[in-house]
């Protein structure tokens, strides 16, 4: 077995379990990685942790900070995960994060949470669940969009039925990059009721790697010529992501992201032909009239006892243990 730690500039970008391909998201992608790490993370050091016998192998994006090991990634990302499932090979990588002794990683699936979980334990670490975040998501049943749409709320349906009668708003989706777009999406999100993007370049970047590869879709509402709601979404693999979304205040009157919403989701049903649509982390009330189902997101919190400056640390986890158990005490429900 062999176990090394790569530094994500220097990552091989074909590893084939951080490349495009069947269950990989954008969030597992090297080149999304390597984003993050360059825009948000420095001057952390970032790296991938393989772990490889034979032609199993198995990966765990980090990052080093100043109190340890953390997930390689931030709010921009809908998830953080070891990619590979082989218990062995996620214990030795657990084994070569010995030294640092502190390793906090979220946002974590159920599944790659008890995996995860399990190879700290093994690896003889103390490492507890627990709840991080929540994602809403919808599964389209192979629904056409008329059908889905039928069934929403009543208020929601009556809603864009009016608003779209008056014809006020006007939509286009782009399915390719282009800055002049972005710059509208960027000015409408200056304008919202969101907090200042921290990282805004990362996102422009990704917008653009995004449409080169077909996978954009960039949903801009217009009132009087002047664009008033954007939705930032990507399609993948059979899943649409919904990234951002922001509406000028001033245009809630004809309420057009909930129009720009309606059309999108329209597209994603009818033209992508979606399995899931992902709505990211965040319980913000407005989802729930668009998903059908919420998943839970862990955080890891992993120490271990042989590295006496975490032993702190290690107090703090025990004493939170016995307050509050492991989130996912059986793993054997997992699927």
């Amino acid at each position: 077995m062999t176990v090394y730690h790569a530094d994500i500039n220097e990552a091989q970008a074909d590893l084939a379990l951080l490349a495009p391909g069947p269950g990989i998201t954008p969030f597992d992608r090297i080149a999304w990685l390597r984003l993050m790490a360059q825009e948000c993370l420095a001057p952390a050091r970032a790296v991938i942790a393989v772990a490889q016998d034979g032609d199993a192998i198995a990966a765990l994006p980090l990052v080093l900070h100043r109190t340890g090991y953390a997930a390689l990634g931030n709010w921009y990302s809908f998830i953080a995960r070891p990619l590979g499932t082989d218990p062995a090979l996620l214990t030795a990588i657990m084994r070569s994060l010995n030294p640092v002794g502190a390793l906090s990683f979220a946002p974590l699936p159920e599944r790659e949470a008890v995996l995860l979980r399990d190879a700290a334990r093994r690896a003889g670490w103390v490492a507890q669940l627990r709840h991080a975040d929540h994602n809403h998501v919808l599964r389209t049943a192979g629904a056409d969009f008329a059908t889905w749409w039928a069934k929403r709320p009543g208020l929601l349906r009556e809603t864009v039925r009016r608003k779209s009668r008056k014809g006020a708003v006007t939509i286009r989706i782009a399915t390719t990059f282009d800055d002049a777009d972005w710059d509208a999406y960027e000015a409408i999100y200056a304008s919202s009721w969101k907090p200042a993007e921290s990282s805004p370049q990362l996102l422009r970047r990704f917008a653009r790697d995004e449409g080169a590869a077909g996978r954009l879709r960039l949903g801009l509402a217009h009132v009087d010529g002047t664009p008033v709601a954007a939705q930032f979404w990507t399609v993948e693999d059979g899943t649409a992501f919904i990234h951002k979304l922001a509406h000028d205040p001033a245009a809630t009157a004809h309420s057009p992201g909930t129009l720009l919403s309606h059309a999108l989701f329209a597209m994603a049903f009818d033209q992508d032909r979606v399995a899931l649509i992902d709505f990211g982390t965040g319980d913000d009330g407005y989802k729930r009239d668009w998903m059908d189902e919420v998943r839970p997101r862990y955080r890891l919190d992993a120490v271990w006892p042989g590295n006496p400056r975490r032993w702190p640390a290690l107090a703090r986890l025990l004493a939170r243990a016995i307050l509050r158990p492991d989130a996912l005490a059986r793993p054997e429900t997992c699927t």
